[in-house]
């Protein structure tokens, strides 16, 4: 498979997402894409457990993407050869009235993996600033001060949130959390057949809401403060990642890559070794264990 470069996914510059591909134009069978996910699986899932014994840094997954643009299957696969100790999973809903009592960001602290631990954000902070841009309504339920009403919600209100979210990632990044968000870049068109699928197939029935629908006619909204999103909080500390979305199997393997690639970077992780003095009198242990 042709060698997966993570800067040409990694947003460096202002981005436009209608001019960014959704597909990648490769020659490569699904099988060899299988056979390359497994490769990184395996190194994923070593580098998990010198991460577990090092029990220095954490690593925060965070994947953005409209309904059916394959975040959970992603983290079923990608995620599989991992160790269940070494990386949680959250998705995050509608807030509950506990968390609608505290700052928007408080249910997100709390979820933030452990050193030496994975956890993978599916939906993320950023819904704030995203889903409710498109119903504003919603940040009534928050109680804030000096809003009781939609049109009390400025322009300056967003920009703050999206200072808010960039303090919030570069502080757990300053304290040992590698953050890397990754944002499935689906075709509206490539949703539509997604959507039709879970209709067609008895099987998947359970996974179809009408709310999908509803969400899909704001769609150019969504795109929209998506952009705006990504390109207000990319940072050295933080990265955004635009995944082409419209191929699943292409798009696991390239946020598997991506992944790899950066915990390169954590130089200090080292496997851990034997206590010297344990390892001096290995033999005699061994001896007694089989007396």
């Amino acid at each position: 498979m042709k060698n997966i470069n993570p800067d040409e996914f990694r947003v460096i510059d202002s981005i436009i997402l209608s001019k960014i591909p959704t597909e990648l134009n490769t020659n490569v069978d699904d099988d060899e894409k299988q056979a390359e996910l497994l490769k990184i699986q395996q190194k994923l899932s070593k580098r998990q457990d010198a991460m577990y014994a090092h029990n220095k840094h954490a690593v925060l997954i965070c994947l953005q993407g409209m309904d059916t643009s394959g975040k959970d299957s992603l983290i079923r696969e990608v995620f599989k050869e991992f160790n269940p100790r070494g990386v949680v999973v959250h998705s995050f809903k509608t807030p509950n009235s506990t968390e609608l009592e505290h700052d928007y960001l408080w249910r997100h602290y709390l979820a933030l993996p452990e050193k030496g631990k994975f956890a993978v954000f599916n939906r993320t902070h950023y819904e704030n600033v995203l889903v409710t841009r498109v119903h504003p309504e919603y940040i009534l339920f928050e109680n804030l001060p000096g809003i009781e009403k939609v049109e009390d919600i400025t322009p300056q209100f967003w920009e703050n949130r999206m200072e808010q979210i960039n303090n919030f990632e570069k502080h757990i990044s300053q304290n040992g959390t590698l953050v890397l968000k990754f944002y499935f870049h689906m075709s509206k068109e490539e949703q539509r057949k997604r959507l039709l699928k879970r209709l067609e197939n008895p099987e998947d029935n359970w996974k179809f809401s009408t709310g999908d629908l509803k969400e899909r006619e704001r769609w150019d909204d969504y795109m929209k403060y998506y952009e705006n999103a990504i390109n207000k909080t990319a940072k050295e500390h933080a990265p955004w990642y635009i995944i082409p979305a419209d191929d699943k199997e292409m798009a696991r393997v390239i946020v598997a890559k991506i992944i790899w690639e950066e915990l390169q970077k954590l130089t200090d992780i080292k496997e851990p070794e034997l206590d010297p003095k344990v390892k001096a009198n290995i033999d005699l242990y061994k001896e007694q264990l089989r007396k």
